[in-house]
């Protein structure tokens, strides 16, 4: 028996495409679901506050950044999805060094895209928890702390979806290089 183990010993190729496939798959249902949740967080950020009989509203909408965070995230959790169903396709006739360039061009057009996104609303979210003394804007989240709040956790769930497409970047680099 010992002599037919030795014989036939496993193939390391075929073990570290497993080891890439089962990387590509979880790092892109992790970037998914973090870019979904960080969308979602931001999109039901909401608070309302009365001074002096006055209601001033918090939503995302009123600021562009926090806006174009959102559909960045939207985007990336979308074409996330589309990049996993192709790498799911693509299980049966295994993925080639041009697939995999497909895959690094894709997500490195995500992770850009995230990065911007994710650095605009932390831009705008820092203004708004420490506010800006030169340009005279007075922090607000000292009077919002539930929305500052939500909207520091999606930041934070973004920043995690831009790490998750970074690996993915550049393992799919990495095996666009191999023949």
């Amino acid at each position: 028996m010992e002599r037919g183990e030795a014989k036939y010993p496993e193939n390391p190729h075929r073990k570290t495409n497993n080891l890439t496939f089962c990387a590509q798959i979880g790092l892109r249902i992790m970037a998914m679901s973090t870019a979904f949740a960080a969308t979602w967080t931001i999109v039901t950020a909401k608070q309302t506050l009365v001074v002096f009989g006055m209601q001033f509203d918090a939503r995302y909408t009123y600021s562009s950044a926090f806006k174009f965070f959102a559909f960045a995230n939207a985007f990336a959790c979308c074409f996330t999805f589309l990049s996993l169903m192709f790498v799911f396709s693509s299980l049966r006739r295994g993925l080639t060094p041009s697939s995999f360039f497909l895959l690094f061009l894709h997500d490195l057009f995500m992770m850009s895209l995230m990065l911007s996104g994710v650095a605009a609303g932390t831009a705008i979210g820092y203004v708004g928890r420490y506010g800006n003394s030169h340009a005279g804007w007075m922090e607000i989240c000292d009077r919002l702390k539930k929305y500052c709040d939500r909207v520091t956790a999606s930041v934070l769930l973004s920043y995690l979806s831009v790490v998750c497409l970074l690996v993915l970047t550049v393992i799919s680099a990495g095996k666009s290089r191999q023949i």
